[in-house]
């Protein structure tokens, strides 16, 4: 089984660079404008709500597969190497203990999702007129 080996050891990877992402989200040094698009995707990365379901064949795991690396990658080139770095130390610190928990940034989520809901359903009302 080296394959699940592999993938269980990219998971933990992809794991630790979302938290190193939640961490540099907080740290002084990075720019705003790094802040902002790692957010949106450490947010998108723990949503349990997802552009394309998982349980649609192969696309629901697509978009995990390729949005999140591709925002990492993004946001990796906005971030200082050394914050970076340090970040990513204390996520490995922090991995083996209790994970961060942010009611603020759950409850932007869920802000979000409500707003949308709603001019979703303004958007439709409106449609039928």
């Amino acid at each position: 089984m080296p394959l699940m080996r592999t993938l269980r050891q990219q998971a933990r990877a992809l794991k630790a660079e979302t938290l190193a992402l939640y961490l540099a989200v907080r740290d002084p040094r990075v720019p705003w404008y790094a802040k902002v698009t790692a957010a949106v995707v450490v947010a998108y990365a723990l949503s349990p709500i997802d552009l394309i379901p998982d349980f649609v064949p192969i696309l629901g795991y697509l978009d995990d597969l390729i949005l999140i690396p591709l925002g990492i990658a993004l946001v990796l080139r906005m971030i200082p190497v050394t914050v970076m770095e340090d970040c990513r130390e204390r996520a490995r610190v922090e991995l083996t203990g209790n994970r961060p928990v942010s009611r603020t940034a759950a409850g932007a989520i869920i802000l979000i999702w409500i707003l949308s809901a709603v001019l979703v359903g303004w958007w439709a009302y409106r449609a039928l007129l």
